[in-house]
């Protein structure tokens, strides 16, 4: 079963540009970098899932209120009024249900059926997305102090 493709960047106008800046340097390095509401116990709980899965060990992470987070908010406007996950690669963003799919392409193995919820028309994803987001402070709580990573894990933590 082959997977279908990620849906390309919106526009030009997305990609992030090609310059000595910190995101500039560390999507070169990393390949993709998530980028996650810092108070957000649901989200540090999908961090913390993404790392005890990944096999590569190339994503890094980043909240977004961070220097990263930040430049990447100014410089991609598509990115205006996110607050939740962000997947940023070499030649933009991905975000909502979008960017879940995409860490789930990333994770692989098993994970990778998840990729079928590409079927599923954008907006309908993105709509049980919001869903969550919009309720996942009531569901989850939020995250009052961040675990600090492992020493394997530390350098993959940006911003």
């Amino acid at each position: 079963m082959s997977a279908t493709r990620p849906p390309a960047p919106r526009s030009s106008s997305a990609r992030p540009a090609r310059t000595a800046s910190p995101l500039g340097t560390q999507l070169e390095e990393a390949g993709l970098i998530l980028l996650f509401d810092g108070t957000c116990a649901l989200c540090h709980g999908v961090v913390k899932w993404i790392l005890r899965r990944d096999r590569s060990g190339t994503m890094c992470f980043a909240p977004l209120d961070s220097a990263i987070g930040r430049e990447a908010l100014r410089r991609l406007p598509s990115l205006a009024g996110v607050d939740s996950v962000v997947l940023l690669h070499r030649e933009g963003a991905w975000i909502k249900s979008t960017a879940a799919l995409e860490v789930a392409r990333y994770v692989g193995g098993p994970w990778s059926v998840a990729l079928l919820g590409y079927l599923v028309p954008r907006p309908w994803r993105d709509a049980l997305y919001d869903y969550v987001a919009r309720t996942r402070f009531a569901r989850f709580g939020r995250a009052e102090a961040c675990d600090l990573p492992t020493p394997e894990t530390r350098t993959r933590f940006i911003g």
